[in-house]
């Protein structure tokens, strides 16, 4: 760890956890979407949101994701095309008229269109961007050999410790999944709440300011 720069990494691993339980957006997606169509979809989620945490990672680790700090029109550009984003997904669901037995079309078929969904949700987020370009470089001493491995390691360690909470997520979202398929008009009304609120989510990204 010291040839990478690595600082506090039991204090990095501990505020990774707590940052990983507080519910947000991911949290939200990820109970979404196991919930209406199983634990197996649910993971799906999981494992494209935290895809889209390797990106930010990566971004950090390049310095890309300094330039969202310094560009106005950057920022304003990825922050507008999440915010549209999760509109989009939102406003479908909203407007669906989904089947009594079986999960709605909004959010598009299969494990594929459910881990595309997740990455671009977290990708599109400027402020996750920011939060790596922020978080991973307080525990990591530039003055190391290796700063950018240690930035790397610990971007997948935080990574790792979200992927474990996702996964429980995704356990949880498919018993609500079971009790859905015998209650259909609940499902459907679920697919609203949840349009409902990933429609906030794109308005709440579209008002945020670069800080």
């Amino acid at each position: 760890m010291d040839s990478f720069g690595i600082q506090h990494y039991e204090a990095f691993l501990l505020a990774s956890i707590a940052l990983n339980l507080t519910p947000g957006l991911d949290t939200f997606y990820i109970l979404t979407r196991s919930g209406r169509e199983g634990h197996t979809v649910g993971m799906a989620a999981a494992l494209g949101i935290n895809a889209g945490c390797i990106v930010h990672t990566l971004a950090a680790v390049l310095g890309i994701s300094a330039i969202l700090m310094t560009s106005a029109l950057a920022f304003s550009v990825l922050k507008y095309l999440g915010a549209a984003y999760l509109a989009w997904i939102g406003l479908r669901m909203l407007l669906s008229k989904g089947s009594t037995r079986q999960p709605t079309q909004t959010r598009g078929k299969g494990l594929g269109a459910a881990f595309r969904q997740g990455m671009l949700t977290n990708v599109l987020n400027p402020k996750v961007a920011l939060f790596f370009l922020a978080f991973l470089p307080q525990f990591v001493s530039m003055h190391a050999a290796h700063p950018q491995l240690g930035l790397l390691l610990l971007g997948l360690s935080f990574i790792g410790t979200g992927l474990a909470w996702s996964t429980v997520l995704a356990l949880m979202g498919g018993r609500i999944n079971r009790l859905l398929t015998t209650r259909p008009r609940f499902g459907q009304g679920m697919d609203r709440l949840c349009g409902t609120v990933l429609l906030a989510f794109g308005v709440k990204l579209a008002l945020q300011q670069r800080s």
